[in-house]
């Protein structure tokens, strides 16, 4: 049976590298009357660092630590159990940098909901993870909702750090915490590549993986708009009539994550358009179910078509 809203089991989530700052972070959290008013919470730890756990701050006989180092006991079946043995009313998770996030959400029970998911990042190693491990950057900043940058020098320009984190997301948001104990919130603007507020909206071939994203994010602020761009196309029987896919390869990170992101779009007639090719296509945009979502999403209505050349670059970045 579906759980009722209520009854769901919030989790918080924390990310990280090694030594990026959650133990920390969590412990104060804990230690913190305002979070912790004696809710029974277990503590789940994917990733044990150098810095531990001081249980004694704690309110006795709420916090319930659990590790788990090994990657099979990831389980939806363990996880529950875990929570059952100590009638858990919430879960703090403290994640293991090193594993894929989607690893996780695969394991997750029914019933477990995530109310907030934080990324913590040593600033002064950040560019070593970024250029060497950047499929796992990406894999965090991806889906979390804040990204903290502690260790922050007064020498670190943060539009660096602003520039990769919005290459990944353009919703979280994003903290610099000094080494002196302060903390700033990141307010440089990130203005869209085209105009917005215009009814007719020309995507030009470099910024089309901006605005995908941006669409697939807040769908409904181009509800009505007219949308001109580049795009191949794909088709499949399956698809309701005189509907194809329009979209281009998109790359996020590294050649390993290059896939095939589209548009529900609807054509008088698709009879004569080939598989795979590329046209350029001005439609109209309405935010509705549609059979090829999973509930809403943007719908192209083409008014016009033309084949067209690839663009000089077929894979789409965000840089």
């Amino acid at each position: 049976m579906p759980y009722e809203e209520e009854e769901m089991l919030p989790v918080y989530l924390f990310l990280g590298f090694l030594e990026s700052g959650k133990t920390k972070f969590i412990q104060e959290t804990l230690e913190d009357k305002r979070f912790n008013t004696g809710e029974r919470t277990l503590l789940l730890v994917f990733e044990e660092g150098e810095e531990e756990y001081d249980t004694t701050n704690f309110k006795k006989d709420n916090i319930f630590l659990h590790v788990v180092d090994d990657k099979s006991d990831m389980t939806p079946e363990n996880l529950q159990r875990l929570v059952d043995e100590c009638d858990a009313e919430r879960v703090i998770i403290e994640y293991n940098g090193m594993w894929q996030v989607t690893e996780l959400f695969d394991a997750v029970p029914d019933g477990w909901a995530f109310y907030q998911v934080m990324c913590f990042v040593d600033a002064t190693t950040f560019p070593q993870y970024n250029a060497n491990m950047r499929s796992l950057v990406v894999d965090k900043f991806n889906i979390c909702e804040l990204v903290v940058f502690n260790r922050f020098e007064r020498s670190y320009n943060p539009e660096q750090f602003h520039q990769i984190v919005r290459g990944v997301s353009r919703r979280c948001e994003i903290a610099y915490e000094y080494t002196d104990g302060t903390v700033a919130y990141d307010d440089i603007e990130d203005p869209l590549p085209f105009d917005i507020e215009a009814s007719h909206i020309m995507i030009q071939d470099n910024d089309f993986a901006l605005w995908y994203r941006d669409i697939m994010e807040e769908p409904e602020k181009y509800d009505g708009k007219t949308i001109t761009f580049k795009a191949l196309t794909a088709k499949n029987p399956k698809f309701p009539k005189n509907t194809l896919a329009t979209g281009r390869h998109i790359m996020t990170c590294c050649v390993d994550d290059i896939q095939y992101c589209w548009c529900a779009t609807q054509f008088e007639d698709v009879s004569d358009i080939p598989e795979k090719c590329w046209l350029m296509i001005t439609a109209k945009i309405k935010v509705q179910k549609h059979k090829l979502y999973k509930g809403k999403g943007p719908v192209l209505f083409v008014t016009h078509y033309a084949p067209s050349a690839p663009p000089e670059k077929e894979v789409a970045t965000f840089y």
